[in-house]
């Protein structure tokens, strides 16, 4: 989520940073964010977008390019970012912004309110009383090998010991290739049964194991924006799915991350993603 931009020239004395945007409201109250900041609201032209004072000399332009080569450092900076957003969603529709998303001060926030309203309020009322959920499925890990091509009987034309061997292995890596396209189709499946259940859908890059913690294949990492009302449906379709092909993965329910997404422009006074 991490992107590098301007966000004040000389990174020198402080900057807000960001979270999300939100209808009017009670908020949650000593919400601590990003590096301890206290987290407050900017109102403006019916939104209210939630910031933080942070400092310019690790958030400036130069400075923040330095920093997101640091993964410790921006990962202590996504816990803070997603720990306000959760805290929001929790108590109603949330527009979270992308990570390290830095103005030189409020008045270029109350411009981004101007220039971005209606995009915002689209999506507040897209999400309003819904939430996301994650799913993930992988190439399950006791699926049984294909079944050993017999040998050939021996007499004329049986192959060699040799040639026996590259054929059994041939066939074998058939089998897998064969049992890994069922299981990316039967992935496909799940995929469109689920948008059919939910309000909105999208489609995540497969992780990589060190990120997911698991040596499966990932086939699917999808994100669904769900009502409540048919959130038990939505989890028998995943019962559905569970089988010799298939491990499913179900997290959540998150802040709607993947159904938020508005371009924020660029400031006159500095870039914001």
């Amino acid at each position: 989520m991490c992107e590098n931009h301007p966000a004040a020239p000389g990174g020198v004395g402080q900057g807000v940073y960001l979270y999300a945007v939100t209808y009017g409201g009670e908020f949650p109250r000593n919400l601590l964010g990003v590096m301890d900041g206290m987290v407050r609201q900017v109102p403006h032209a019916g939104l209210v977008a939630h910031i933080s004072d942070v400092p310019l000399d690790r958030f400036g332009e130069e400075p923040l390019r330095r920093s997101l080569e640091d993964l410790t450092w921006v990962e202590g900076v996504a816990r803070a970012h997603h720990r306000v957003v959760e805290a929001l969603a929790a108590a109603g529709p949330t527009a979270p912004v992308r990570l390290v998303t830095v103005y030189i001060g409020e008045e270029q926030v109350r411009d981004l309110l101007d220039r971005r309203h209606d995009a915002f309020a689209e999506i507040l009322s897209h999400v309003a009383g819904r939430r996301e959920w994650g799913v993930k499925a992988y190439l399950h890990r006791e699926t049984p090998p294909p079944s050993p091509v017999p040998a050939a009987a021996p007499g004329a034309g049986a192959d060699s010991p040799g040639m026996a061997y590259l054929r059994r292995k041939k066939e074998n890596l058939r089998g897998r290739e064969d049992l890994w396209r069922a299981a990316a189709e039967r992935a496909e499946r799940l995929h469109a049964e689920l948008g059919r259940v939910a309000v909105a859908s999208r489609r995540h890059r497969p992780q990589d194991p060190q990120l997911s913690g698991r040596s499966e294949s990932m086939l699917l990492n999808g994100a669904y924006l769900v009502d409540p009302a048919r959130e038990e449906e939505f989890a028998a379709v995943l019962d559905g799915f569970r089988d010799r092909f298939l491990d499913v993965e179900l997290t959540g329910p998150w802040a709607p991350y993947s159904f938020t997404s508005v371009d924020l422009g660029t400031d006159r006074a500095g870039g914001v993603r």
